[in-house]
């Protein structure tokens, strides 16, 4: 299962667009090997005046199979879409979300060598979502068929894709394991720094504060991308305030390399938080232990008087934290989720 990802524009629906036959090459060819099923854009190889199960039959032989093999599968595809109580209504009435239902099914269930899947899939609510990602896991593991997904949801390459390729203005700049074109999709894609300064002029500059620098640092030296588990991971930042009326605060959302959200903490509720003017250099300390192997991202909020958000800066700095047997090469298993913190169990013989 081949995982696509790029930003929009990249090239990725045109990529299956030409490998499904809907669009041809301007310039070179296409070789494959197998029956290529594809579930596009909503829609997409359905006609809206018949019925859902003449469109059943239609898809069926577009892809080349027998009325008596389409028949075989029929059952099967219906009850896996759901809409078998609407199975007979023209599916120009079908909601978008009733359409993909039918679309993949049938695309998934006519026995395709080669089953290209867009971002589609997100229309679909999260029951079917899961059902969808399962089938083609099961489409590839237990029938040895190829699966080419595009989807801009990171979690759901991660889950169903074994390997993956990043698309720039049409060409693969990268690929490999799906964990590591992520991670490095997740960077490139915005940029990221793990410290930012301007000594000379402020680099974010509001009516009542100015943001002089932001980074995350290893055991309270310099600022460094890459950060070993058993560092002292520290997050600060220089500002001045300009005024001495407003109650302003800095808050933190902490992501993982998924984008998920693994916390969000503030200075609205410590001691340093006040308002007073003046220029101040602000930082928390994580605890020891706590971040499991990979990519964080922090994004940055400007409060005013607890309730008032002055500003949002999305993925403002970045860092990795590795595990340092990595370096020597000895392989050590990673345990699931963004954190690892080290809690303090205790055992007592009750009996």
């Amino acid at each position: 299962i081949l995982g696509i990802i790029g930003k929009n524009g990249a090239g990725k629906s045109s990529l299956l667009k030409i490998l499904s036959k809907v669009t041809g090459p301007t310039t070179g060819s296409i070789s494959y090997n197998g029956r290529i099923g594809s579930l596009l854009e909503v829609g997409t190889g359905f006609h809206p005046e018949l019925t859902g199960r003449e469109n059943v039959f239609l898809n069926g032989a577009i892809l080349g199979m027998t009325k008596t093999e389409i028949k075989s599968k029929f059952d099967e595809i219906v009850d896996f879409s759901g809409v078998e109580r609407y199975i007979d209504t023209p599916v120009k009435r079908y909601s978008s979300g009733m359409m993909v239902r039918l679309g993949f099914a049938v695309a998934a269930h006519l026995e395709p060598e080669i089953l290209v899947v867009d971002e589609v899939l997100a229309v679909g609510d999260a029951e079917f979502q899961k059902k969808a990602i399962g089938k083609m896991q099961d489409v590839s593991n237990n029938y040895g068929r190829t699966v080419l997904f595009v989807s801009h949801n990171m979690a759901s390459v991660k889950t169903l894709c074994s390997r993956g390729i990043i698309l720039e203005n049409g060409r693969i700049t990268q690929e490999g394991s799906t964990d590591q074109v992520i991670s490095n999709y997740l960077k490139g894609s915005s940029g990221l720094v793990n410290f930012k300064t301007d000594p000379n002029k402020p680099m974010i500059d509001l009516p009542d504060i100015e943001i002089y620098s932001i980074g995350v640092k290893a055991n309270n030296k310099d600022y460094n991308d890459i950060i070993t588990l058993d560092d002292k991971i520290t997050f600060s930042t220089r500002y001045k305030q300009k005024t001495n009326s407003k109650f302003i605060h800095i808050t933190i959302h902490l992501k993982d390399e998924l984008g998920n959200v693994v916390f969000t903490n503030g200075s609205n509720n410590t001691k340093i938080a006040d308002d007073k003017e003046g220029l101040f250099d602000v930082s928390v300390v994580f605890p020891d232990n706590f971040f499991n192997w990979g990519s964080f991202y922090i994004d940055l909020y400007i409060v005013e008087n607890k309730k008032n958000i002055l500003m949002v800066e999305k993925d403002i700095v970045s860092f990795t934290v590795i595990n340092k047997q990595q370096e020597i090469g000895q392989w050590m298993g990673k345990e699931a989720g963004p954190i690892h913190p080290r809690f303090d169990w205790q055992k007592m013989l009750i009996q």
